[in-house]
């Protein structure tokens, strides 16, 4: 009978999978280093700096739940309006006077806030920020999820936790997780309050002007199409998505002064075929929420129903793939992880996926905020 108690046996690593850490490393973790090049004037300031990042990083969740305070009191709101002293911000948000403080101070730090002489508190141009980005406040506010996912990052990395953050987006499982209105809505208003930033920088790197008619693929309540409509007045717009956003997207649409030239098409592209006659196919924000095989099943359809010429356009979060950074790899990568149906992929992986699905002169520029979107372009050739 098998031993259950017996331990676990490590599977023999490949040749060349282990080397000792380099020498400068062991030597910069050693204490007695540390100290020296604390009070060596040539080495001082990158400890101090090194110092501060670290700590910096320890810090980073109470920094995250200042700015949640900060979003959930709408201190951005109230102090566009009006510059106000802390007795006033503590009337106005019920919030004992002492504790406010603290808040307080800790906003002025994480550059939110400053203080004047007078003793009013005013927004910095990062706390402007927050009363003007759209979609910024509702990003923020929804992390209380993702906090508690990440709760235990050990077991979270491990595949040990049943995240929350999956049953929070349950539209992305397929059609059946949108035939909740209530859910569908929160979904939807999220998503279209994030796109015009994501439409801003889209519209920057990819042409428009020579296609006739764009098809938008999951495109939820129509802002990015919406977006692309009103700057480029000839093109004739397509929007597929679940039957449930159709009445939102139409609204959309007759406010934009676009209802003679939209048309909304309600299916699942994961049972549906696509809509023929359009020479742009867009997927914004859609790939990073779904596994490799419906991904790559779903470029096919992409290509099967583009004309020879047509053109595939991807604008999504990205990570940096053999150059991580932090908005890819630090946020979006753990993200994708949580909501337990896809993956953030880095642009090269993309442009391969693109290739693999039959589209050539695929195209990889340099995303002007990598932080809001990147894309990745291609061509069906025959």
């Amino acid at each position: 009978m098998k031993d259950v108690d017996a331990p676990l046996q490590k599977p023999a690593l490949p040749r060349g999978a282990l080397r000792p850490a380099g020498r400068l490393t062991r030597l910069v973790a050693s204490r007695g280093f540390q100290k020296w090049a604390a009070r060596f004037p040539l080495t001082r300031r990158i400890v101090r700096t090194e110092g501060e990042a670290m700590f910096d990083l320890v810090a980073g969740f109470c920094h995250s739940q200042i700015l949640q305070a900060f979003v959930r009191f709408d201190m951005a709101g109230l102090l566009l309006a009006n510059e106000m002293s802390a007795e006033a911000l503590a009337y106005e948000l019920a919030v004992p006077k002492d504790r406010l403080a603290v808040l307080l101070s800790a906003s002025v730090a994480i550059g939110l806030l400053r203080r004047r002489r007078s003793g009013r508190y005013a927004l910095t141009t990062r706390g402007a920020a927050l009363a003007g980005v759209p979609g910024l406040r509702g990003m923020i506010d929804h992390h209380d999820v993702l906090y508690r996912d990440l709760a235990d990052p050990v077991a979270f990395f491990r595949g040990e936790v049943a995240t929350e953050l999956a049953d929070f987006w349950p539209y992305v499982f397929g059609a059946g997780g949108a035939t909740d209105p209530q859910t569908t809505a929160v979904y939807s208003r999220l998503m279209a309050d994030s796109q015009a930033l994501v439409a801003e920088d889209t519209l920057a790197m990819f042409g428009f002007s020579e296609g006739k008619r764009i098809l938008d693929v999951g495109g939820g309540t129509g802002a990015f199409l919406a977006a692309v409509g009103v700057a480029h007045p000839h093109l004739h717009l397509t929007l597929f998505d679940l039957p449930a956003v159709a009445p939102a997207a139409a609204e959309r649409f007759d406010a934009a002064g676009l209802r003679d030239r939209a048309t909304i098409v309600s299916g699942s592209f994961r049972d549906d075929p696509l809509p023929q006659g359009a020479d742009i196919i867009s997927l914004i924000r859609v790939l990073y929420d779904h596994a490799d095989a419906t991904v790559i099943a779903l470029l096919k359809a992409v290509h099967d129903a583009l004309p020879e010429g047509g053109r595939i356009l991807v604008s999504e979060p990205m990570t940096g793939g053999d150059s991580p950074q932090r908005a890819g790899d630090a946020y979006f990568a753990v993200y994708c992880m949580a909501m337990r149906t896809g993956r953030a992929r880095s642009q090269v992986e993309i442009a391969a996926l693109l290739k693999q699905a039959g589209f050539a002169d695929v195209q990889t520029p340099k995303p002007r905020r990598a932080f809001i979107t990147s894309i990745v372009t291609g061509v069906r050739k025959s």
